[in-house]
């Protein structure tokens, strides 16, 4: 591996599902690599294997806060990205979002660096064009429980283009689509890891509505591709650029093909449809094909074999450590029942 001792890269949200498989792009890359993160919702496990490489470092840090670092180029990831996790506190990832643009992009100004904004495909909100274009302005509703997490990645993006245009900031601004693959949170609540968990557990799938809504898969080697590709590619080219998989699969399809990967006894079940939960989204990549030369290459049953075996190891992990802790549970208890029983003959 060669070092490229001249190049450092900041990653925000370094220790996430996203931010851990570009850290591992970049240092494999020979860059210096400077993973940020405030573990709200990243994990260490996913950057432990890159805590001892020299070009590797981990600063915690939480970006509603400003940051004074020197860096060349800076991958702003941090937010929490899952219904979940992101209406669990919606004012903080209001702030994360836009506080968090305005601190990289104050630290981009200063320290003349390149900047890329990780937005995403729920600014076009349920749309009522298909599929979207990044011409599409969206249909978001400003007010509803999701608003929080659409409305703070609109408003960044927004930061984003009056940055470059009023201080030159030299920005790129990706919007990216459904995206899956190994270190994926296990309880994030987004439709794959859902399903692959509950295939995995023989429980039953849960569907949200009557499972005819319609999502694009992408897996993660493919968009970290499209990302490396907007932050290397013209200056000229900011952006914003759709990063999905164009292949539109309907919920009901996702479901009965993990139940068939996994070889699950799971039924679906359906509940009451989420409030503005979409009822389509597909990206239109036609940009991105001309501008980068990017497009997916990995199918949906190959990617999600992948992390399927992924989810079977943790759980594996989990069940093995959960045995563990309670047999030690039971040698205390059985240590402790001799170590009584002992006392009380000695005081007979």
């Amino acid at each position: 591996m060669k070092y490229h001792s001249n190049k450092r890269v900041l990653v925000t949200g370094g220790a996430g599902f996203l931010g851990s498989h570009l850290c591992d792009r970049m240092v494999d890359k020979g860059y210096e690599v400077l993973c940020l993160d405030n573990f709200f919702t990243g994990n260490k496990r996913n950057i432990q294997h890159l805590l001892l490489k020299p070009n590797f470092e981990l600063i915690r840090h939480d970006l509603t806060q400003p940051l004074f670092l020197e860096v060349d180029e800076i991958y702003n990831l941090a937010c929490p990205a899952s219904p979940i996790h992101y209406q669990h506190n919606p004012v903080k990832t209001v702030k994360t979002s836009v506080l968090g643009a305005i601190h990289m992009l104050g630290l981009a100004k200063r320290v003349n660096a390149k900047i890329l904004q990780a937005s995403t495909s729920e600014i076009y909100g349920n749309p009522e064009i298909h599929p979207q274009k990044e011409s599409y302005w969206g249909n978001v509703n400003t007010i509803g429980p999701r608003s929080c997490y659409d409305e703070g990645k609109r408003c960044a993006e927004t930061l984003f283009f009056d940055y470059h245009r009023q201080n030159r900031v030299n920005i790129r601004v990706i919007r990216i689509f459904n995206t899956y693959g190994p270190r994926m949170h296990p309880n994030d609540g987004r439709v794959v890891s859902n399903f692959i968990v509950q295939a995995l557990l023989n429980r039953d799938i849960t569907i949200y509505g009557a499972g005819t809504q319609t999502r694009s898969f992408c897996y993660v080697d493919d968009l970290v591709d499209g990302m490396i590709r907007m932050m290397d590619g013209p200056d000229e080219f900011i952006g914003p650029v759709n990063l999905g998989n164009p292949n539109e699969f309907t919920i009901l399809q996702l479901a009965k093909k993990v139940i068939e990967l996994t070889d699950a006894a799971s039924q679906l079940v359906f509940r009451q449809l989420p409030v503005d939960d979409p009822l389509q989204r597909q990206p239109d990549i036609r940009l991105a094909k001309e501008k980068l030369d990017w497009q997916p290459r990995i199918q949906l049953e190959n990617g999600l074999q992948k992390t399927i075996d992924y989810f079977k190891s943790i759980l594996s992990e989990f069940r093995q450590r959960k045995t563990q802790s309670k047999e030690k549970v039971f040698e205390k208890k059985s240590f402790n029942q001799r170590y009584y029983r002992t006392r009380w003959c000695l005081f007979c």
